[in-house]
Order: C-alpha cells, then sequence, then structure tokens
C-alpha cells in the first residue's frame, strides 16, 4: 500500500517543489486540512498559510498566499498564487508589509479596501510565521 504521493505546488511564475511526501497540512476554505495518501479525490481553495509538507527525508514548510489544492488519487497539486521558502523571505520587508497593513486597517476604509489591507495583513503575518519557523525545519 502506498504511504507517499506526488506533490507539485507551482505558482504562475514558477514550480515551487515537486516531491513524494508522505503528508502535507494547509489551511483550507474550511479549516486546517491533512492529507495522507490515498485521500480521496478533493478539490478546496487555501487561504494564506504555512504549507507543512512530511516526506521521508523530514519536514519542509512553505508560505503559500491562497490559491486552490486537488487531490487526485496519489496525485496533489497545490496551485498557489505565490510559495516561499524561509529562506526566500526578506523578514525586514515582510514586517514592513504587516505594518502597513495594520496601518490601513485603523482607518476608514471601504470594504474593498479593508478586504485587500485584511488579506495583505495575512500575507505578511504567513511570511513572518514561516521565517521565525524556518530555523527549527529540515529542507
Amino acid at each position: 500500500m502506498a504511504t507517499t504521493f506526488a506533490l507539485s505546488v507551482v505558482t504562475p511564475e514558477r514550480e515551487a517543489l515537486r516531491t513524494d511526501a508522505e503528508m502535507i497540512i494547509v489551511r483550507g476554505a474550511d479549516g486546517d486540512l491533512g492529507v495522507l495518501a490515498r485521500h480521496i479525490p478533493l478539490v478546496t481553495a487555501i487561504q494564506p498559510s504555512v504549507l507543512v509538507i512530511k516526506t521521508a527525508d523530514g519536514e519542509q514548510q512553505l508560505a503559500v498566499t491562497g490559491g486552490f489544492l486537488e487531490v487526485r488519487g496519489d496525485v496533489v497539486t497545490v496551485l498557489a498564487r505565490t510559495a516561499e521558502r524561509p529562506d526566500e523571505i526578506d523578514r525586514r520587508r515582510a514586517e514592513e508589509a504587516k505594518q502597513r497593513a495594520e496601518e490601513r486597517l485603523q482607518e476608514r476604509l471601504a470594504d474593498l479596501e479593508e478586504g485587500r489591507a485584511k488579506l495583505a495583513l495575512q500575507r505578511a503575518s504567513v511570511r513572518l510565521q514561516l521565517v521565525e519557523d524556518g530555523s527549527r525545519t529540515a529542507v
């Protein structure tokens, strides 16, 4: 019985990761979602979050900022707006983006602008979470 599945993490710009995974964890539309080999077919939206990838060699993490997850047999594809490894994230820039988003949320904003500010805050928070956790993970 298969204990791994083929995982691809792709963005509009690149293929961020291709590996055989034992498990992934990501935040879906309805909360955190774990996928193991032989998972039922599934398509769901994913939220900005840290994608945890468990392989035979250890654990990797990527910051993903939304998109979709598709499970078809033993092939799992994450179609993400962005996918970044800890070493690809500029901590200072992420902190500045988080601060700007928090400041924008303090203002009186139209609904659309408030939604954009909340999304920017989520993206920056996920990047910072990954950078802070990145020193504890094996790549």
